[in-house]
């Protein structure tokens, strides 16, 4: 899988090497004695959220892709003939201030957040803290299957605490404590509050492309969901990021991603998918 990951990386920095490099500030804030650079390029680390935000004023559109079962092969074409795309938007509302909204096919589930830097890594702090708040809405429900179904059965809300810390140049770590809260949920399956604890860190390997990794321990001990594990690549061209990436979980949203894994990576049951972010 990472021969593959490698190949692709190599075709699209040599399709946009020619492009004008937009993003040539994108690993760079604005700094002095007290602050350094951001722990991580992309505002993901791979499906989970990173601490960097976006810059005052800027727009991002991100489009998310996760095809289906990698292990089915030819009969589904690798998982290209069930895929599950996620579209959004996110605004820096200020440096340290970021909104979101987003929709994804699978559950058709709308999802709107808050991301905001509360403290920064720097000579007197040895950390960047970022909160991230989601609230999502499941709009697949339906009240044949559910006939008392109300609108606030719909929603299920997330809080994360981003902790990174930059070491060098080449490599960054994060964790990640996490809670979830659903209102309409399956007791046989899962809790309705959840706790989970996440680990993900970036490791550059040349100028433009860095190799990613983040694990969830979900401590819900009956679940009937994985922990979610992924691995990436990003690949950073004119004007773009790219996200290749492998996981066991199909979900983009924030909250299915953490808390509806049902690949498993000892089976080979796995997901290929990507995440492109446009800059404007």
């Amino acid at each position: 899988m990472m021969k593959v990951m490698l190949f692709l990386a190599l075709l699209s920095s040599n399709l946009m090497f020619s492009q004008e490099d937009l993003l040539k500030d994108i690993d760079t804030v604005k700094t002095n004695a007290e602050s350094v650079q951001p722990a991580f390029k992309a505002l993901q680390i791979v499906t989970g959220q990173s601490t960097k935000l976006t810059a005052k004023n800027e727009w991002y559109v991100v489009i998310s892709h996760r095809f289906g079962d990698v292990s089915n092969g030819f009969k589904d074409f690798f998982g290209l003939d069930n895929a599950s795309t996620k579209l959004g938007a996110i605004y820096g509302v200020t440096d340290k201030v970021s909104l979101n909204l987003s929709r994804e096919t699978n559950q058709k589930t709308w999802e709107g957040g808050v991301k905001y830097k509360l403290l920064e890594q720097g000579n007197n702090f040895p950390v960047d803290v970022v909160g991230y708040n989601v609230m999502a809405v499941n709009t697949a429900f339906k009240k044949d299957i559910y006939p008392n179904l109300k609108f606030s059965d719909r929603l299920s809300y997330l809080s994360q605490a981003l902790i990174s810390r930059r070491f060098n140049d080449d490599f960054s770590l994060q964790l990640t404590p996490s809670f979830v809260h659903k209102n309409l949920y399956d007791p046989n399956i899962e809790d309705k509050n959840q706790f989970l604890t996440g680990l993900g860190g970036r490791y550059k390997i040349s100028k433009r492309i860095s190799i990613n990794a983040e694990y969830f321990v979900n401590f819900d001990n009956h679940s009937f969901y994985k922990n979610p594990l992924s691995l990436g690549m990003d690949i950073e061209t004119g004007g773009h990021v790219f996200q290749l990436l492998f996981t066991n979980s199909q979900l983009n949203s924030d909250i299915g991603y953490l808390t509806n894994a049902l690949g498993d990576w000892g089976k080979g049951h796995i997901f290929f998918g990507f995440n492109l972010y446009r800059v404007f």
